[in-house]
C-alpha cells in the first residue's frame, strides 16, 4: 500500500472550481496516504516567448521541481511521450512501487512542459492521453486517478 504521495506542480490553480476539485480529490486520498503537495513558481515569460526564453524558464523550474524531489521516491512525470496505462495498470504499478521506493511523487510542469533533466530523474513518464490538456486541469485528473488507484489497490469501493 501508498504511504505517502508528492505532488510536485508548476503553478497556482487560478480557477476556484479547479482548487475545489483538487481540495475535495487530496482530501478522499487522505484517507489512504499521506498527500503533500509542492507548488513551484511558474517562470514569467513574455506573451511569445523564444525558445531560448522557454528553455531558460523550464531549466529555472527544474531546479527548484528538483530539490523537492526526494532522492528515495519513485518519482512520476506527466509529459505527452509518457506510457498510457489502464485504471487497474497503474494501480498495479503504483502499488508496487510503493513497496519497493515507499514514497511517489508526481511531477506536472508548467504550460511549456518540463525540462528533460526533471524527465531523466524520474523513474516513470506518465501520459493520460494523446489529447492535450490545460495543466490547470490536468492537476484535478490526476488528483481524481491517483485516488481511483488508491480505492483499487485498497479493495475499496470508488466514491462517486
Amino acid at each position: 500500500m501508498i504511504s505517502k504521495i508528492r505532488f510536485i506542480t508548476v503553478g497556482n490553480l487560478k480557477e476556484p472550481y479547479l482548487r475545489d476539485a483538487v481540495a475535495e480529490y487530496a482530501k478522499r486520498l487522505s484517507g489512504y496516504c499521506k498527500v503533500e503537495e509542492i507548488n513551484i513558481k511558474e517562470s514569467k515569460l513574455p506573451d511569445d516567448p523564444s525558445d531560448t526564453e522557454i528553455n531558460s524558464a523550464l531549466n529555472a523550474e527544474a531546479k527548484m521541481i528538483l530539490d523537492a524531489l526526494p532522492s528515495r521516491a519513485y518519482g512520476v512525470a506527466l509529459c505527452v511521450e509518457g506510457k498510457q496505462f489502464s485504471s487497474p495498470e497503474l494501480a498495479a504499478l503504483l502499488d508496487s512501487a510503493a513497496g519497493e521506493w515507499g514514497e511517489i511523487c508526481f511531477i506536472i510542469g508548467s504550460s511549456h512542459g518540463l525540462a528533460e533533466n526533471v524527465k531523466s530523474a524520474c523513474k516513470l513518464r506518465l501520459s493520460f492521453s494523446k489529447l492535450t490538456f490545460p495543466h490547470q486541469l490536468m492537476r484535478v485528473v490526476l488528483y481524481e486517478a491517483v485516488y481511483r488507484c488508491a480505492t483499487i489497490i485498497k479493495g475499496t469501493k470508488y466514491h462517486k
